[in-house]
């Protein structure tokens, strides 16, 4: 875009802009100049001018001070209408700016007294896992259900205050007995929480540093979880050997074929790893849609934890074919779940 955005602060002012993204870029289309300014207690609106003559035209932009923290977006959303030193706030920002103080307040609250439940109900937990990992390793080395068991129960008591936790597609879940390939959608710190929820057990992939964390990483370890080096060619070549074996052994892992957690809100294209182990292992691939969680808890906002509701939709496995296939199949269902505006607009471009 063309157009400039200028904002003016005042002494004592609240320093943003006003409006939503779109409309301050349809204003800026066509090289429009607009200032908008704030006072201290509410946005007193915009006056804008245009240096393109045949569409010259005033144009006022107001909002209530609720939605003065909203403004900057505007400003640093469009490359070229300012300059911000390439930095912007994401759609995630955003949208917990719009929400307002008093509910980040209590979304705070919420969060804090969240991670004192995990912690409360993982300890005397801890010990229980411990006590049984002696047996488990003799009896049930690979798919350790006993030690699952233990993380799920923790898993429903942490969320039972904070969150309803809803299924579709129970008929979908392959029997306890077969190893699978679970994959889902990833768009926040809950997902794992929520997806304890299935009654299933499995093995998912983490970032060595979060099994050091006191309690919570060492039941990680106790379960068999998979730790992988992120930056670290050989690590990630591991961790897809440890999947495999893990599978040929019959216990189920689970992938978030993303990547890692979306920084947008939004499902971007999948990775071809899992999928490489589900047809190396010949097992099927059972995709699982998550919604909910990322409005809950937005990825970067782990210290947020506002109310509502997480769904689980599990769909028809895919049948073990070539990685590419089963990739694209297990994608185009996960996001047939999704609203429309959650898939980022070149997910399927980027697999």
């Amino acid at each position: 875009y063309s157009g400039v955005i200028y904002v003016i602060y005042y002494p004592m002012s609240c320093c943003r802009a006003v409006n939503r993204p779109a409309q301050v870029a349809a204003a800026t289309r066509g090289g429009r100049w607009m200032a908008i300014r704030c006072s201290a207690t509410r946005c007193s609106g915009a006056l804008g001018s245009t240096r393109a003559a045949p569409a010259a035209r005033r144009q006022v932009i107001q909002a209530t001070s609720r939605r003065c923290d909203v403004a900057t977006y505007a400003a640093a959303s469009f490359p070229g209408s300012v300059d911000d030193g390439g930095e912007s706030l994401s759609p995630l920002d955003v949208m917990v700016l719009e929400r307002g103080k008093v509910a980040k307040f209590f979304a705070t609250v919420r969060a804090i007294l969240f991670y004192l439940t995990t912690f409360a109900t993982a300890l005397p937990m801890f010990f229980v896992m411990l006590a049984i990992y002696p047996f488990v390793m003799v009896f049930d080395k690979y798919r350790r259900g006993g030690e699952h068991i233990i993380n799920t129960l923790w898993s429903k008591m942490t969320t039972l205050l904070y969150f309803p936790v809803k299924i579709k597609g129970l008929e979908n879940l392959p029997d306890k007995s077969k190893p699978v390939v679970y994959v889902s959608n990833h768009e926040s710190f809950l997902d794992i929480y929520t997806l304890f929820h299935v009654n299933r057990d499995f093995k998912f992939i983490s970032k060595t540093s979060n099994f050091f964390i006191p309690i919570i990483g060492w039941s990680m370890f106790l379960t068999g979880h998979v730790m992988i080096n992120r930056v670290d060619r050989k690590s990630q070549i591991a961790c897809l050997k440890e999947c495999g074996n893990l599978l040929l052994n019959g216990a189920s892992v689970l992938f978030f074929p993303e990547g890692t957690r979306s920084k947008d809100g939004k499902m971007h294209g999948f990775k071809k790893g899992a999928f490489s182990v589900a047809a190396k292992a010949k097992v099927p691939v059972v995709p699982i849609t998550l919604k909910g969680a990322g409005s809950l808890m937005p990825n970067k906002k782990e210290y947020l934890l506002y109310p509502g509701k997480v769904e689980v939709v599990i769909h028809p496995e895919v049948a073990p074919t070539d990685a590419e296939s089963m990739m694209r199949e297990a994608f185009e269902k996960v996001a047939s779940a999704l609203e429309p505006g959650k898939v980022a607009e070149d997910a399927r471009g980027e697999m």
